[in-house]
């Protein structure tokens, strides 16, 4: 593989092979690794027309021990099922979801990025593929994982702080919606704003409550945590609040670290913007909780520290 990894973003590379499974509403799932491709679906698919769809996001590592590993799959496979359900879709099984997930990282190993300079990101996705034209569940189903070799998500890096602008005229979900499921019509929706805050110099937009518009709540892509002395707040999962894989593990690391509260800080907020006043935090550096659990974090998932808590699975024959 030609890839110049210092020059690695966080753009879209196709790479060698994807998972691809296939089911009935009522049978099981039957999938294999097939050459990445294009899918054919008929027009009158669930998720074209009633966006009855699901997805998940994770990454593979190249560990300093030389070895291509993931980190805590059994959890997406838990929300993934989790929101199947709540999209009216079957769920595909959590040893199954694990084994797909390896199988799509051996068969790609070449493009995990070297340690410290990137992740091989996996993106599942299930959807109602068969047609369906009146409002119901879709009558089959498509689950699968393709994946593509990024660097950081933000501009700058892991660690530079990001300016965000809080929004009061849109809201990104609505107590009683899906803004707990990571469905695939909770995103296009904050482009909108995303894309204005972003014309103006903010890396992304912090959206308010929908029933008060005054309590801080999720970013677009990602959540909002405020830090006071060894007190770390965060706005409570379930409901409107995707509950995150990333987000749980540093609220439990955290907390083992004698830490109040529950969060986790793994890009650090440099400044929050609201009625054109801005406010900037720890002179534009990264404060000392963040460096503390984030270095906390990635050390478990390159293994430059020890995994007691089993979080760390190796993804066989990519050594």
């Amino acid at each position: 593989v030609q890839i110049d990894w210092d020059e690695l973003s966080f753009a879209f590379t196709p790479t060698r092979s994807m998972y691809v499974a296939t089911c009935t509403a009522d049978g099981e799932w039957e999938g294999s690794v097939q050459p990445y491709g294009d899918l054919s679906i008929s027009p009158a698919a669930g998720c074209l027309n009633y966006g009855q769809g699901v997805f998940e996001g994770m990454k593979a590592y190249r560990s300093t021990k030389g070895r291509v590993v993931i980190f805590r799959p059994d959890q997406n496979a838990a929300r993934c099922a989790q929101g199947a359900a709540r999209m009216s879709m079957p769920s595909f099984p959590e040893d199954m979801f694990v084994e797909a997930v390896k199988e799509v990282v051996a068969a790609n190993a070449d493009y995990v990025p070297p340690t410290d300079k990137g992740s091989l990101y996996l993106r599942p996705l299930m959807l109602g593929t068969g047609p369906i034209l009146g409002l119901a569940p879709a009558p089959s189903f498509t689950f699968l994982i393709y994946c593509s070799p990024v660097a950081a998500y933000f501009k700058g890096g892991q660690l530079t702080p990001i300016d965000l602008k809080i929004e009061e005229e849109f809201h990104r979900a609505a107590p009683g919606g899906t803004g707990g499921t990571k469905c695939i019509g909770n995103y296009s929706p904050v482009l909108v704003t995303q894309l204005a805050a972003k014309s103006d110099g903010f890396a992304d937009v912090l959206y308010l409550d929908a029933k008060e518009n005054k309590y801080l709540e999720e970013v677009s892509s990602c959540n909002i945590f405020v830090v006071k002395g060894k007190t770390i707040a965060t706005p409570p999962a379930g409901g409107t609040i995707l509950p995150g894989i990333t987000r749980k593990s540093v609220i439990e690391i955290a907390q083992s670290r004698g830490y109040e509260g529950t969060a986790v800080v793994t890009v650090p907020v440099g400044s929050l913007t609201f009625r054109g006043e801005k406010t900037s935090f720890c002179g534009g550096e990264p404060g000392p909780v963040t460096d503390e659990l984030y270095g906390a974090l990635t050390d478990l998932q390159l293994e430059k520290s020890e995994d007691e808590l089993g979080w760390v699975v190796e993804v066989p024959g990519t050594a």
